[in-house]
């Protein structure tokens, strides 16, 4: 069983790195054709700014909840990782449950944005399912789209600080808990 949560934690870190270079390689491709059309052909597309943004949105977003089970986010683990190794554990963890309560959080009140979202965007097309078919639609594709980044990553937070957590309560059981990021450690 533990191997499969093993498994499931690389795949899920794979994927989420794999789906951020997408993002940043849609951010710049859609900067690239927006300016080339704007400025070669006087043409730009009403989509391409919109779209950028958005690629960079959910680039950073996702990008967060990698930092989150990595252990990357901003800390003070130079201080932390000087202390003894049980008292930097515990100061660790208690960063690690603000950050899951955080994504608690972003998911539940991300899930009332969606639901209440209002508008659309006038220039974006979309795609929708009806009549047990995927349907295309020309225009004024809903803002809740968009925002449905807020719920995915806030359950991918909380679920990144929680393998996080299991992941250094192992580790100081066995003994060979460090704190991340830290320059060096003294017992």
């Amino acid at each position: 069983m533990i191997n499969f949560f093993v498994f499931l934690d690389t795949w899920m870190r794979k994927f989420l790195a794999a789906f951020c270079m997408l993002m940043m390689f849609l951010m710049v491709a859609f900067t690239d054709y927006t300016v080339v059309m704007r400025y070669v052909f006087e043409n730009p597309p009403v989509w391409g700014d919109l779209l950028t943004v958005l690629s960079n949105i959910w680039l950073v977003f996702i990008a967060l909840a990698l930092t989150v089970r990595e252990k990357e986010h901003i800390a003070l683990n130079v201080i932390y990782s000087r202390l003894p190794v049980k008292v930097g554990f515990a100061i660790q963890q208690f960063w690690t449950v603000t950050i899951f309560t955080l994504g608690l959080v972003i998911c539940f009140y991300g899930l009332e944005v969606v639901a209440k979202m209002g508008g659309k965007y006038w220039e974006m097309w979309y795609f929708a399912w009806e009549n047990s078919s995927l349907v295309f639609k020309p225009n004024y594709m809903p803002k809740k789209y968009a925002m449905v980044i807020l719920p995915i990553v806030g359950a991918l937070i909380s679920a990144g600080a929680i393998a996080a957590i299991i992941e250094d309560v192992v580790r100081l059981k066995k003994g060979v808990f460090k704190v991340a990021g830290g320059t060096g450690s003294a017992d």
